[in-house]
């Protein structure tokens, strides 16, 4: 990551922070549960596209998410995904995902946080959908302990399809306990306990944020069934402003 994009981020940060704040009544819950230095991973649920500018605000630690190449192609619009810290996909071979995996560890390695959304992409009702094994394949490979964020009141905040914000609306974010998942560390590679490791991380997003709990995957506006182990070792990530990586 570029000194350039870094100070950007923090320019940006250091000017919305206050701002936010003012217009938005933001309560945090158990953030002292982030380590201050050191790898981890923070998995949240995905109600608005706000999630991305919230979550941010409430740490002192950066976080840094992984969004499609392309949206760094033009630099009118790169500017923007480095101050919200988006970093590319690693261009090359492999399927994109495995490439947004690779990035992942790169944040990961170098000591950083690195946000995901393992729903893949918005809720479409607010319920809490099931989970992409991506993350799980990450905290394994990584050894990097999973905090799960609970957005509570993002989706009133800002409608999925709305440009003007509800003001002062009231912004939960919620952090989970460290989550380690060192015993499985030998069986990255079983889908079984990289489901079996999903689900705990998502069933403690659901005890955090309260939502009702839907055993189906999300996607864009509707929901969708499993088929077999197709999405096993898929990273879905989001971009601030909802497109799908």
């Amino acid at each position: 990551m570029s000194s350039v994009a870094g100070v950007t981020y923090w320019i940006v940060k250091g000017i919305l922070t206050p701002v936010l704040r003012l217009l938005f009544k933001v309560r945090t819950e158990g953030k002292e549960g982030v380590p201050a230095q050191g790898p981890a991973i923070l998995a949240s649920n995905h109600l608005s596209f706000s999630d991305s500018i919230f979550l941010p605000l409430v740490l002192r630690r950066r976080i840094t998410f992984v969004a499609k190449a392309e949206y760094f192609d033009d630099p009118k619009t790169a500017w923007f995904f480095r101050a919200v810290g988006q970093i590319p996909i690693r261009r090359g071979g492999g399927s994109a995902s495995q490439r947004a995996l690779d990035s992942a560890m790169e944040v990961l390695e170098g000591g950083g946080l690195f946000g995901i959304y393992p729903e893949g992409t918005r809720s479409p009702d607010g319920k809490l959908y099931k989970g992409h094994t991506g993350v799980a394949r990450l905290a394994l490979q990584s050894g990097a302990p999973v905090i799960a964020v609970a957005m509570v009141g993002t989706r009133e905040a800002q409608p999925i399809g709305q440009v003007k914000p509800n003001f002062f609306s009231p912004i939960g974010i919620k952090f989970s306990k460290p989550l380690y998942f060192d015993k499985y560390k030998d069986r990255a590679d079983d889908p079984r306990v990289l489901r079996q490791i999903t689900d705990e991380i998502m069933f403690e997003l659901r005890a955090l944020s309260g939502q009702e709990y839907v055993d189906k995957y999300a996607k864009r506006g509707e929901v969708v069934e499993e088929v077999g182990e197709a999405k096993v070792g898929t990273l879905p990530l989001e971009t601030p402003v909802g497109a799908s990586a």
